[in-house]
């Protein structure tokens, strides 16, 4: 059994007609996730992006907010750390005890970036890649629910679009649905909004309703919500200094042949 098999538990109806990925497909996925967050550079493994609120951390860029803070994005680092836990993955001292991030700000974030501390979670998260690909694409079959608890696209045009999106160019399709979620969202969250307007995954399918589920009109659609979120961001977070670079991850969903 491959590594999407084993997760199917979470969401069968609809995981058993997705294709399962093996391991080689895995570690396929999980190296362009790192390429896509950190060009596959260690020291990127604990980032913290001027503008944001929060660190950075792993292949995956797994937000953690400062300790006592929150903010309108999803946090995924202390999920991360409890799966890795469960998986026997002992964990640093102040790592295992950290009631949120124990960096106030960006500027003592930096300061700290050669502190033992950070070195040893660079570590950690060097050493755990299979381990964080593993959680991401479950964490995706977990949550793959979320699309069908609102109204905006029929449930079976969901099926549809979805279950034919896992197909294309396999792994591709597959790697196109769980790096668009992990990058921006599911698009469910009413605190992921710009003037009213997502930027998840369910607003790139809502753009494709009724549309032909190839990875051309998939990219299309994931290109024009990122270009609306930009333009419906609020001024002072010049959104538009990312956009090249969101844009050029969503062309990776393309086979290198098409």
């Amino acid at each position: 059994m491959g590594l999407i098999g084993a997760l199917l538990w979470s969401f069968p109806a609809l995981s058993a007609s997705l294709p399962d990925l093996d391991e080689q497909q895995a570690q396929w996925l999980g190296d362009r996730i790192f390429a896509n967050e950190c060009a596959r550079k260690v020291p990127c493994l604990t980032s913290w992006n001027a503008g944001e609120q929060f660190p950075s951390l792993g292949i995956g860029h797994f937000i953690w907010y400062p300790a006592g803070q929150s903010g309108p994005f999803v946090e995924t680092f202390p999920a991360l750390l409890e799966y890795l836990r469960n998986n026997g993955v002992p964990l640093p001292d102040w790592l295992r005890v950290a009631e949120g991030a124990p960096w106030p700000d960006r500027e003592t974030f930096n300061e700290q970036l050669h502190s033992d501390a950070m070195v040893q979670l660079r570590q950690l998260l060097l050493e755990t890649k299979d381990l964080q690909i593993r959680f991401i694409v479950g964490q995706f079959y977990r949550d793959m629910s979320r699309l069908y608890e609102q109204d905006v696209v029929p449930p079976t045009e969901l099926d549809r679009l979805i279950r034919s999106l896992g197909h294309n160019n396999a792994p591709h399709g597959i790697y196109a649905l769980i790096d668009y979620v992990h990058f921006k969202g599911w698009g469910t969250a009413q605190s992921e909004r710009y003037q009213g307007q997502g930027w998840g995954l369910l607003q790139v399918l809502e753009t494709m309703n009724e549309q032909e589920a190839k990875l051309e009109n998939f990219v299309a659609a994931a290109t024009a919500v990122l270009h609306r979120r930009v333009d419906l961001a609020p001024p002072e977070r010049n959104e538009q200094r990312w956009l090249a670079g969101w844009l050029n991850r969503v062309n990776t969903y393309l086979p290198a042949d098409f």
